[in-house]
């Protein structure tokens, strides 16, 4: 935050004016000729995301001109802090709140950078004055909260497997006085058998985390995050390009805590509760193997079908634990399927509810903060194809067809008591860069999830 953000102005501030490509013509004709000169030295067209730094003649300043939407968004900003020179820069003029507050946390995302193991960690140069009209608690939270998730995805597993998740969660959750639960060991074996079974062949022990927050007389909001520290595949071993990135796979996981976070700096009036099953799928004489059949926590059995299907396996876990509590709304957010990418790209994450009006609001709330995703169905008569005869379940649908879809109701086979569930099956990650958007880890549906429980339990 201190890197992206100044204090206040000074005499040195270089003012920041937007325009729009419909009313550039009209703003260009009354600026002085010295302003339309530079514009014309530097080529500017007045194109969204394009902006010129007007250098400044004598007893004026240099400005920056950018050309923005009729309605600018999150990402109006974005680009710029890479790009300016260093300094202290601020908007000019009046901006509705949502508006100031969406540029201004898009200016903050624009500052990220992953520099944990560069030699080169000089800090950011170009800040920005938050506009007046910003949520400043808001825009702060906002970009901790991306900052949080970011780092925790683009960290090597080599230095992010369970125990460092598990310490990471728990220091969020000391910040905001939440408790922390870990289970481990023969506790984990007896309690969630279908983690510990995946993850007993790595030297990182497998573990669940649970955190706690906020009065017991709230309603109840679960989320269960897919801690998969790293996915090898298993015995069904992943090929070289498929096993690149899968430090990402406890992307779910980090979203669940970031999610957490935005939700107790809101101090929302909602009991919090956070379930994270944190593994490596790792290979070993003691890995499960394809044809096993796992018990898990509520008892339904599990047969294998496929050792690199394991995120639904150890969120099986995760949800039944989070549904004896029958919460008010239970998310669970995963890394979860190939299929999910096929059908809506890397920047869609689908979204399966079995709450239409919960649905809808989602939606319109991931809209409305630009954090995007798209409802895919629950279409229960492809349960079928998870069926097997030796067990209750086979994590593994047969045929090849509407992989997320059967991943999701695998899921939902855990799920009875939860007035309202919502899976959202992500990416978690840029595979370019963007303006504010990197290339690495990335927070998905986090912002929109904020959104919809804020509208629902918290402050309109």
């Amino acid at each position: 935050m201190n890197d992206a953000f100044a204090q206040r102005r000074t005499s040195g501030t270089v003012p920041i004016t937007l325009v729009t490509e419909t009313g550039y013509a009209a703003w260009r004709r009354k600026q002085s000729a010295a302003v339309r000169d530079g514009l014309r030295r530097a080529g500017f067209k007045a194109k969204v995301g394009a902006y010129a730094l007007v250098p400044g003649t004598k007893g004026s300043k240099d400005h920056v001109i950018l050309a923005i939407d009729k309605t600018p968004d999150l990402w109006a900003l974005a680009g710029l802090p890479n790009n300016l020179p260093a300094g202290t820069y601020a908007i000019e003029g009046d901006l509705d709140v949502p508006i100031a507050t969406a540029m201004a946390v898009g200016w903050g995302l624009g500052c990220y950078r992953f520099d944990r193991y560069l030699t080169d960690t000089r800090a950011r140069v170009a800040k920005l004055v938050l506009p007046k009209d910003a949520d400043r608690d808001q825009v702060i939270a906002q970009v901790r909260a991306v900052t949080l998730v970011r780092d925790l995805i683009n960290t090597p597993a080599a230095d992010m497997g369970p125990p460092e998740l598990a310490a990471a969660a728990k220091q969020m959750a000391d910040e905001f006085g939440a408790k922390v639960r870990v289970v481990r060991g023969k506790s984990l074996k007896e309690q969630f058998p279908a983690i510990h079974a995946v993850g007993r062949a790595a030297d990182k022990a497998p573990r669940l985390i649970d955190i706690a927050w906020g009065k017991p007389k709230h309603p109840k909001v679960t989320v269960v995050g897919k801690g998969v520290c790293f996915d090898t595949g298993g015995l069904n071993l992943k090929p070289a390009q498929g096993m690149r990135w899968m430090k990402k796979d406890m992307g779910g996981a980090a979203v669940a805590l970031g999610l957490a976070h935005l939700i107790m700096s809101a101090n929302l009036p909602v009991r919090l509760r956070v379930i994270i099953p944190a593994v490596e799928n790792n290979v070993a004489g003691n890995a499960y193997r394809p044809g096993d059949v796992l018990r898990t926590r509520k008892g339904v059995s599990v047969e294998i079908g496929n050792t690199d299907a394991e995120g639904r396996v150890v969120l099986a876990d995760g949800l039944a634990l989070a549904d004896e509590e029958a919460p008010d709304v239970l998310i669970d957010c995963a890394t979860l399927t190939g299929a999910a990418r096929v059908a809506l790209g890397a920047d869609l994450p689908a979204m399966f509810c079995d709450d239409e009006d919960f649905a809808g609001a989602l939606s319109a709330a991931a809209t409305t903060v630009n954090d995007p995703l798209w409802r895919l169905p629950l279409w229960r008569p492809y349960r079928s194809l998870l069926d097997t005869p030796i067990a209750d379940i086979n994590n593994a649908g047969t045929g090849g067809f509407a992989g997320s879809i059967t991943a999701a109701l695998f899921l939902a086979d855990f799920v009875d008591s939860a007035k309202t569930w919502v899976h959202l099956d992500l990416y978690g990650w840029n595979d370019t860069d963007r303006p504010g958007r990197p290339r690495g880890g990335e927070a998905m549906a986090m912002r929109a999830l904020f959104e919809v429980i804020r509208r629902r339990f918290g402050v309109s």
